[in-house]
C-alpha cells in the first residue's frame, strides 16, 4: 500500500528542452549578477560625541547611574563593531574624553571611566595617545586629588615605565605629594616623588625631601615614618658611594 503513495522522479530526459534551457538561462543571469556586485566590506563607524548628561538622565527616566553603566558598556564595546575590530588608538581621544566626563558626571562617585583611562585607552601602543590619556587623568586629579590619586600614581609608573619620561613622571608624582593629602591616600602614593628623583640619579634632591618629611613632624603612621628612616638610610648609603667614587 505504501508504494502507491511514493512519488518516481521524473527523469531528465522527460524534461522538455525550452523548460531546459530556460533554467540553464535563469542560471547563467543569477551567476552573472553576483559577478557584477560589490564586495560587501566593513566599515568602520566614526565615534560619535555624547549627548548632554541632562539628555541621558531624562532618557533613562531619572536613573543617571544606571545610563553611566550602560555608557560604560556601549563606550568600552564601540571598537568591536559588526565585522570589523578598530584598535584603540584609532579612536578620537578628543571625544572619548568627552564620553568619560560625560559618563563621570552622571555617577560622580564611579571609577570606571578612570579606569579605562588609565589601563585601557592609555596602555595602547602609541606614544602621543598614551600622553594625551596620561595628561586627562593629571586634569582630573586637579579636579579631585583624594578621589583620583590612584590613577595619577598609575600614570606615574606608565610615564616613568613605558614613555620613559621621567620628567613627566617627576610631574605627576610631584602633584600626588602636593596635593593627594587625604587619609585615604596610601604613603606610597604620596612618596612615589621620592622613588623617581632615585630613580632619576637626584639622590641629594630625595634625600633632602625625606629629611624634610621626617623633620616636619606632619608624618604621624608609624609605617610610613619607618619607610622613610629606611629610605634615607639608603640614599645616605648612595650618596657615600657616590662620593667615594669620585675620590678615586
Amino acid at each position: 500500500m505504501i508504494r502507491h503513495f511514493i512519488r518516481k522522479e521524473r527523469p531528465v530526459r522527460d524534461v522538455p528542452l525550452p523548460v531546459i534551457v530556460i533554467l540553464l538561462a535563469a542560471l547563467a543571469i543569477q551567476l552573472y549578477w553576483h559577478s557584477q556586485q560589490q564586495p560587501i566590506v566593513a566599515k568602520a563607524e566614526d565615534l560619535p560625541r555624547p549627548m548632554s548628561a541632562r539628555a541621558y538622565v531624562m532618557s533613562s527616566f531619572g536613573e543617571p547611574v544606571a545610563a553611566a553603566k550602560v555608557l560604560n558598556l556601549w563606550l568600552q564595546a564601540f571598537d568591536n563593531q559588526p565585522g570589523i575590530s578598530i584598535p584603540l588608538h584609532a579612536l578620537d581621544y578628543d571625544i572619548v574624553t568627552d564620553w568619560l566626563d560625560t559618563i563621570l558626571e552622571l555617577d560622580p562617585r564611579g571609577h570606571y571611566p578612570m579606569l579605562v583611562a588609565a589601563r585601557v585607552y592609555g596602555s595602547v601602543s602609541v606614544e602621543g595617545k598614551q600622553r594625551e590619556m596620561m595628561d586627562y587623568i593629571f586634569y582630573k586629579f586637579n579636579e579631585d586629588p583624594n578621589k583620583h590619586w590612584r590613577w595619577l600614581a598609575h600614570a606615574v609608573i606608565t610615564a616613568k615605565h613605558e614613555l620613559k619620561d621621567m620628567q613627566l613622571a617627576l610631574k605627576y608624582a610631584h602633584a600626588l605629594t602636593e596635593k593627594a593629602t587625604g587619609e585615604n591616600v596610601p604613603y606610597w602614593a604620596r612618596d612615589m616623588k621620592i622613588i623617581v628623583l632615585e630613580d632619576m640619579g637626584e639622590i641629594e634632591a630625595a634625600k633632602i625631601l625625606v629629611g624634610g618629611l621626617i623633620a616636619s613632624g606632619e608624618i604621624t603612621d608609624p609605617y610610613e615614618l619607618n619607610f622613610l628612616q629606611n629610605k634615607i638610610r639608603t640614599l645616605e648609603e648612595k650618596v657615600t658611594k657616590i662620593r667615594q667614587d669620585v675620590d678615586k
